[in-house]
């Protein structure tokens, strides 16, 4: 049976009835809903080629192309398809639940696939449903700190003692700084990575506080939600305060995994900030692998851009809590010390 079934209605049975997208490949790889199986109608150039064929000629010249390069591949669509159905279901969609998904839709339910949803306004209506999600009122706690603090690992501290964690920068796939992106092969889109973090915050219990960290607008190439960054903004701050020189060294543990040209290189975008005698001082300890005191040139910057940020917060609404060293376990305590003593008072 054929059905057309609103997007809240299919995120509520998400994990019950499979979903494919058929929109092609190039659409697919900017962004698409997580767990969605990728089976395009066309591909890129024959996309591209169906488009020009009606701006240039006609709707129904347009049509007919699509036909024809679709003939081949029925049977194709209707053997993935039966892979992917799970207890004879499937749910499909396209850009905005037009001729694509209803065409595959009907194709694949005359095939013998007992219960077929077509996602009604499609993708759109889903990337509408996205950010509308990250305006919904909520109780945030901002873990903040100066790079090198592990705020990324006392996160998971927390998690680990029943407590609701986003991990932002996992997320993106990039710890933010301008060598965060080192060892990462995998580059989101902002889109990509906005549906990957409603997937997680759709699960959420929003009457219990969510944490997440500290993060400028931007997380290396994507960018924050701006309804969930403005809420981060207006939240509460519990900031780290670690010795810098305690904060090079669990740097230096991370850059000795490093190749010395990748680091050189990195040292380099940022010289003109860094200041050009700073940046050659510090390609010259990373040449002689002495990575602490390298990174104890870049904390200069990096604490100061850090500082200009969390000045412009409400300040009545930072907390500042001080540890002696990188002891995740022993951090995660402070903060949650600190968040308890906030709440009681």
């Amino acid at each position: 049976m054929l059905t057309g079934i609103n997007i809240e209605d299919y995120l509520a049975s998400a994990e019950e009835i499979p979903l494919i997208d058929v929109r092609s490949p190039g659409e697919f790889k900017k962004g698409h809903i997580p767990e969605a199986k990728n089976i395009p109608l066309f591909n890129n150039k024959e996309r591209e080629h169906i488009g020009t064929v009606y701006m240039q000629k006609s709707k129904n010249e347009a049509i007919e192309l699509g036909y024809k390069y679709v003939k081949p591949k029925l049977q194709f669509f209707i053997d993935k398809a039966n892979m992917i159905a799970v207890n004879n279901k499937l749910a499909v969609h396209c850009w905005r639940g037009g001729m694509r998904s209803k065409a595959f839709a009907e194709h694949i339910e005359s095939s013998g696939i007992d219960d077929v949803f077509v996602i009604k306004r499609g993708y759109k209506a889903f990337r509408k449903h996205v950010l509308a999600s990250f305006e919904i009122d909520c109780k945030l706690n901002i873990l903040g700190g100066y790079t090198g603090s592990g705020k990324t690992e006392i996160l998971k501290q927390l998690k680990s003692n029943g407590e609701q964690v986003i991990d932002l920068e996992a997320l993106a796939n990039h710890k933010g700084s301008v060598f965060g992106g080192m060892g990462k092969t995998i580059l989101l889109t902002t889109e990509q990575f906005e549906n990957n973090l409603f997937w997680q915050w759709r699960n959420l219990d929003f009457s219990l506080p969510i944490w997440l960290e500290d993060e400028s607008a931007s997380i290396g190439p994507v960018n924050i939600p701006s309804g969930l960054y403005r809420k981060m903004r207006e939240s509460s701050v519990i900031f780290l305060e670690i010795p810098k020189r305690k904060r090079a060294e669990y740097l230096a543990s991370d850059y000795e995994s490093c190749n010395n040209t990748v680091l050189t290189e990195n040292v380099l975008k940022i010289s003109k900030r860094l200041g050009g005698q700073n940046a050659q001082e510090a390609i010259k300890y990373i040449n002689n692998n002495n990575y602490v005191e390298a990174a104890m040139i870049l904390l200069n910057y990096y604490d100061k851009y850090y500082l200009k940020g969390l000045s412009k917060r409400n300040q009545n609404l930072v907390k500042h809590v001080e540890a002696n060293s990188i002891n995740h376990a022993k951090n995660a305590a402070l903060v949650r010390d600190c968040l308890k003593h906030l709440t009681s008072a």
